[in-house]
């Protein structure tokens, strides 16, 4: 038998820890950077197939590109999702003097597209844009404080003509993507970047598949990484109708009102405080069971759960709760600075623990378990 001290064992224990916290980063910062607006999700799926592949027991597709992965044969079928588009554009036309009009995809705010790097994913390569806006010094004072409606933003890549634009590989219906690099910010443990909804959710698939390959627990898992979330849930309602869960979750990023000018009704997370849990949104209502499980499994994990309701917010649930005669679903979320625009916040504990709630979950949904969350007897 081989005899290590205890500095050595915790040496090795550290260099263990640093390690998985590298891989993890490497993952989050891999998927943040994937191109992936709505119906162009294929550098993301890319990822996900090849991060889930050793750690699954089958992978399918639906007929719109989700990706569904398993684990388990047997047991009630737990369905948990993330989307993998990310808010996104398509090229619309080109005019003669080379500047390009964008059709927008997802719930984008206006005010955050002008002056915006982007770029466009053409037939040659990626070709690198900026919204352009007419200049301070020559627009007239009323114009200076208005929000410039979507529709009067164009892209510029440098051309002088419309010749110069398709040499570039550049033609109506390129997808196109906020240029916004993943950032570890000023050595915090806050990450900065594009796309945290919904990578966020994607990393935390592969990091729960992860950890229960290859243990017991007591359902058949079904990770999907859907598509098109953003322009209308499609994805997961493709998706649920092959699947027919018993149970569902969706993996989201949050809305936090930790931010200045925050009015108290519009969100009570804080970007550090822990995983979330939705009590509502505009799409779906969680099954108050289902509820009260994520906050006993919190509770007995020792780890912090934040209650919000938000308004003006959709997420897969809401298609998964509709399928198969009806399921039990709830809606867990990461706290996310700035979701909708260019750049986001979020913080690493913050994904760890929400790593760690998702496996216990999983771990407790079993067969009664599930039972009792579908029992609406009076």
């Amino acid at each position: 038998m081989r005899i290590i001290s205890l500095a050595t064992a915790l040496m090795l224990g550290l260099a263990t820890q640093a390690a998985a916290q590298d891989r993890t980063l490497d993952l989050l910062k891999a998927l943040a950077d994937a191109a992936g607006p709505p119906g162009f999700e294929e550098p993301v799926r890319k990822i996900m197939v090849e991060q889930m592949r050793p750690l699954a027991d089958t992978i399918t597709y639906d007929g719109l590109g989700s990706v569904i992965a398993t684990q388990g044969k047997s047991g009630p079928r737990i369905m948990i999702a993330a989307h993998m588009d990310e808010l996104g554009g398509m090229v619309r036309r080109t005019t003669p003097d080379g500047y390009i009009s964008m059709q927008m995809l997802g719930g984008w705010l206006d005010q955050a597209l002008i002056g915006q790097r982007w770029i466009i994913i053409g037939s040659k390569g990626p070709v690198r844009a900026v919204t352009g806006v007419r200049d301070i010094h020559v627009v007239s004072p009323d114009e200076r404080t208005k929000v410039f409606p979507r529709d009067s933003v164009f892209l510029d890549v440098g051309a002088s003509t419309a010749a110069e634009v398709a040499a570039m590989g550049v033609s109506p219906g390129d997808p196109v993507v906020p240029d916004a690099p993943f950032v570890v910010l000023n050595g915090t443990q806050n990450y900065m970047g594009k796309a945290w909804d919904d990578r966020l959710g994607c990393a935390i698939l592969i990091e729960a598949m992860r950890r229960l390959k290859g243990t017991n627990h007591p359902n058949q898992i079904f990770y999907v990484a859907t598509v098109q979330e953003e322009i209308g849930l499609r994805g997961a309602e493709a998706s649920s109708a092959l699947v027919k869960p018993d149970i569902g979750i969706a993996l989201e990023a949050g809305v936090v009102g930790d931010v200045p000018g925050a009015r108290p009704e519009e969100s009570q997370v804080t970007l550090g405080g822990g995983p979330g849990l939705f009590l509502y949104d505009s799409s779906a209502l969680p099954n108050r069971k289902f509820v009260a499980l994520v906050k006993d499994t919190a509770r007995a994990k020792g780890l912090p759960l934040q209650l919000d309701l938000v308004q003006g917010y959709g997420d897969d649930s809401a298609e998964i709760q509709r399928s198969n005669g009806g399921v039990p679903t709830v809606n867990l979320v990461v706290p996310t600075r700035y979701t909708h625009v260019h750049t986001g916040i979020i913080n690493r504990r913050d994904f760890d623990q929400m790593v760690e709630l998702v496996v216990a979950l999983l771990q407790r949904l079993d067969a009664n378990t599930v039972k009792e969350l579908r029992n609406f007897a009076p």
